[in-house]
């Protein structure tokens, strides 16, 4: 029999081990960031085009490579990290395994510029494909410039399956959080197409977070921090009241490493337990150090999923190191029924004494009696004047004493009927009741309807809006007093972007800078307080928005982000006339079945049902 088992060649090998480490631009920013941060680098620019599609440019002030070094880096388990497999258990950078630009190289153009610090020139080598097609010394500044270009020009299966600009330009930034996080000693800098979106100098870790996420992070933050013989934990949670439906402000750092562990993550669920709601998380930058024998890193190529060697006891600990923060910092509300706040004195006040109150009375006054008269001031003589105003209590009646059934009303106490009495009596109205603050109970002719209250409302909403975007005519109304809210620049990115379609919705929208914005204007069925939570469920599916869903239309997705956050919730008491003004305006819609997520809005109850119940 033939032998069929060959070698595959490197430029195969390498499309293929592609495959798992570069899955889309944020993998490139990743592997270079993390390359950069090797080198020792205290100054690191990232650019991006297109969304990463164009190019990835990663500069950095590092130590550089050799010529030699520089050619060699783009073979396969070529590195400098490790030399032994006894490294892997004591690892302290943030790449191993030799194989990130090698397998950029496969799929794109890469053009390197390289230069250490004891040579006077640099290199500059460029690849496309796997394929090297120009080498050369240059004159280039101390350490090094790699721009990743066209990825993916070689497998149009794969760049066919990239998303949107702004999609993939979310992934990228949120790459570029994990790293700048857990490195506040080193400065960043982030373009895309040419504008800054983030400009970062180097600082303490709160500094850190507070430039990237915006100032209003600052107030949020609670400081934990514990040493034990199994791990040290630093690092910042939220307070409880800011917890949010999404997971964006989620990070555990292992080492210096961004790591995911939903059992780490349940552990801090665990500690946040009974103080948030059950549909929100909460945010945290945690910082785990642990001996790096007891972690194992070598599961996957994007290393974020990681093994520790007790889980259960990292797990004890984490929740209650969250605990102890919670009540050391006075997070957790107490009950003290001992306590008075009204007895509290004021913080301007602690210093100041107290001054003692003086009351002058004049014991002898009396309005009802007699006054002395101002003209006579020797003899002791008193004439009558009676107070003005008193006796208008009791204008009209003649007589105090007189019996109460000679008191006459100027009406008569017998109610006058407006309408006539209807004759058909109960059965001719048609009634509704609202049941457990949840459902809405009519009545009708086959037996009883029972309408989920916060999904009727939903499809309400939601055609109002779709009907609004159509015509690109929302009617607005002014806000008496406008509001400024406070965002990251990421998020700013995202409402420019989105910008016409708030208008079209009925908001009016004006942005201060790159972190504030001024609404002076919402749409007419939106309340004031419901501002905040409509941004915040706006910019929690804002790559939906941005067509991350391919087939949906933008405006279905905006419409169905609205209605979620403005319908009536369940829970809410409604009066009998918003009962029967929901029920009417949910069978005035197209589709009244279903809500805008395909969920039953209501059911019927056959009256023959009912009676089959009392055989």
């Amino acid at each position: 029999m033939a032998d069929i088992i060959k070698l595959l060649p490197d430029h195969v090998a390498n499309q293929i081990a592609a495959g798992e480490v570069v899955q889309r631009p944020s993998s490139v920013v990743k592997e270079l960031l993390e390359n950069a941060l090797d080198s020792g680098a205290k100054s690191i620019k990232l650019i991006v085009k297109d969304g990463g599609k164009a190019l990835i440019q990663v500069v950095d002030d590092g130590s550089g490579m050799s010529e030699t070094d520089a050619r060699l880096s783009f073979e396969r388990h070529a590195t400098s990290k490790i030399a032994r497999a006894e490294d892997l258990f004591n690892l302290n950078t943030k790449g191993f395994r030799g194989e990130a630009l090698a397998s950029i190289a496969a799929v794109a153009h890469v053009d390197l510029q390289t230069r250490p610090r004891n040579s006077d020139t640099g290199t500059h080598i460029k690849i496309e494909g796997s394929k090297v097609v120009a080498q050369e010394i240059i004159a280039t500044p101390v350490g090094t410039s790699i721009s990743v270009k066209n990825l993916f020009f070689n497998i149009p299966a794969r760049r066919n399956f990239l998303k949107s600009n702004q999609v993939e330009l979310r992934h990228i930034t949120d790459e570029f959080h994990r790293v700048a996080l857990v490195h506040p000693e080193v400065a960043f800098q982030f373009y895309n197409n040419g504008s800054e979106l983030f400009n970062l100098p180097h600082g303490n870790f709160r500094q850190r977070i507070v430039h990237v996420f915006g100032a209003k992070m600052n107030e949020r933050l609670v400081p934990v921090t514990e040493e034990t013989a199994v791990v040290n934990i630093s690092g910042f949670i939220c307070k409880p009241e800011f917890a949010k439906k999404g997971r964006g402000a989620q990070f555990f750092f292992a080492n210096g490493r961004y790591i995911k562990s939903p059992y780490l993550n349940h552990a801090v669920n665990a500690a946040f337990e009974g103080l948030i709601k059950s549909d929100t998380h909460p945010g945290y930058f945690l910082f785990l150090e642990v001996s790096p024998s007891s972690i194992d890193i070598n599961i996957h190529p994007t290393k974020t999923e990681v093994k520790f060697d007790d889980e259960n006891t990292l797990y004890a600990i984490l929740r209650s190191t969250i605990k102890h923060g919670l009540g050391q910092f006075n997070v957790i509300p107490a009950l003290d029924f001992e306590h008075d706040k009204n007895l509290d004195t004021p913080y301007n006040y602690r210093n100041k004494e107290g001054i003692l109150p003086t009351v002058v009375v004049d014991a002898g006054f009396n309005p009802f009696e007699t006054k002395q008269s101002p003209n006579r001031r020797s003899a002791p003589s008193y004439q009558k004047q009676q107070v003005k105003g008193w006796e208008d209590l009791y204008k009209g009646q003649d007589d105090l004493d007189a019996p109460f059934s000679s008191v006459h009303f100027e009406t008569s106490t017998e109610a006058l009927e407006i309408f006539d009495k209807d004759e058909t009596g109960f059965e001719s109205q048609q009634k509704t009741f609202q049941l457990h603050r949840k459902f809405i109970v009519t009545t009708i002719k086959s037996g009883l309807l029972c309408i989920n209250q916060n999904r009727a409302h939903q499809r309400v909403l939601y055609e109002k809006f779709l009907n609004t975007d159509s015509t690109k005519k929302g009617i607005s109304q002014q806000l008496l007093f406008p509001q400024q809210l406070g965002f990251t620049r990421a998020e700013i990115a995202i409402l420019r972007a989105i910008h016409e379609d708030l208008i079209a919705l009925g908001f009016d929208i004006k942005f201060v800078d790159d972190e504030k914005l001024t609404i002076t204007g919402i749409p007419n069925i939106m309340t004031e307080s419901s501002i905040g939570a409509v941004f915040n469920e706006l910019l929690r599916n804002h790559g939906k928005v941005h067509g991350a869903d391919r087939g949906v239309v933008k405006s279905d997705i905006m419409a169905k982000s609205l209605c979620s956050t403005l319908a009536i919730k369940n829970g809410k008491p409604l009066d009998p006339d918003s009962q029967m003004a929901l029920v009417n305006d949910l069978f005035g819609c197209e589709e009244s079945k279903l809500d805008p997520f395909n969920k039953v809005i209501y059911v019927t109850i056959d009256t023959n049902d009912i009676e089959k119940k009392f055989i």
